[in-house]
């Protein structure tokens, strides 16, 4: 038996997770989920109602990513993404991403539902992390070292979400590691990957693989 993703592509935690499985060769049974119409399935085994969640062999469930993505790198992690030497600056820029950035991110975004600031305001608070990511990409190739880590990929689609927003002020914003860092990631073939488009998955509908 395959494990179960139950995910949206374009939600960056589920993205992910969908690149790290891929990474480690973990290739599940994608279950494409369209968010206004949850599959009963995927509630009756995490009451949060969000993705990703991944439904292992044995019945267990993990339904936050970065759980999602540490079982997969425990499995396969043939480039060190979970190096121990960077292991504790790891955990500490995904706290941040994960609870303060996102934050941020979710205001500038969606800046109409908080009217209480500007739309600039809200992407002001958000540029202090990507200035203090641009600092750190001047040090090395990656965020945490001259090879990706786990970091890398944890952050990517919040950076990219953010990037994306308005696209013509990213780039030509005073980024210039960040933004040829994102770029790369864009391009890369986990990326690609992950973002395969399916259907909404429906019970009794066939099988469909993460990646071929």
């Amino acid at each position: 038996m395959l494990p179960v993703l139950y995910s949206f592509r374009r939600c960056p935690y589920a993205m992910r997770a969908r690149m790290t499985l891929i990474y480690s060769s973990i290739n599940p049974e994608l279950r494409e989920v369209l968010l206004k119409d949850k599959p009963s399935s995927m509630l009756a085994i995490s009451a949060k109602g969000t993705v990703p969640v991944l439904q292992l062999p044995d019945s267990n469930v993990l339904d936050q990513s970065r759980d999602i993505m540490h079982w997969a790198l425990a499995i396969n992690d043939p480039q060190q993404w979970l190096d121990e030497e960077i292991a504790t600056s790891i955990s500490e820029l995904i706290d941040y991403n994960d609870n303060q950035f996102k934050t941020h991110l979710d205001h500038y975004k969606y800046w109409e539902r908080f009217p209480a600031e500007s739309k600039n305001f809200y992407r002001t608070q958000g540029e202090s992390f990507l200035q203090r990511l641009e600092q750190q990409l001047n040090n090395q190739r990656y965020l945490l070292a001259d090879t990706i880590s786990m970091a890398d990929i944890a952050l990517f689609p919040f950076i990219r979400q953010f990037a994306f927003v308005d696209k013509s002020w990213f780039d030509q914003a005073p980024y210039p590691k960040l933004q040829a860092w994102l770029q790369e990631l864009l391009d890369s073939r986990l990326f690609l990957a992950a973002m395969k488009k399916l259907p909404p998955w429906h019970e009794g509908d066939s099988p469909v693989s993460l990646y071929q």
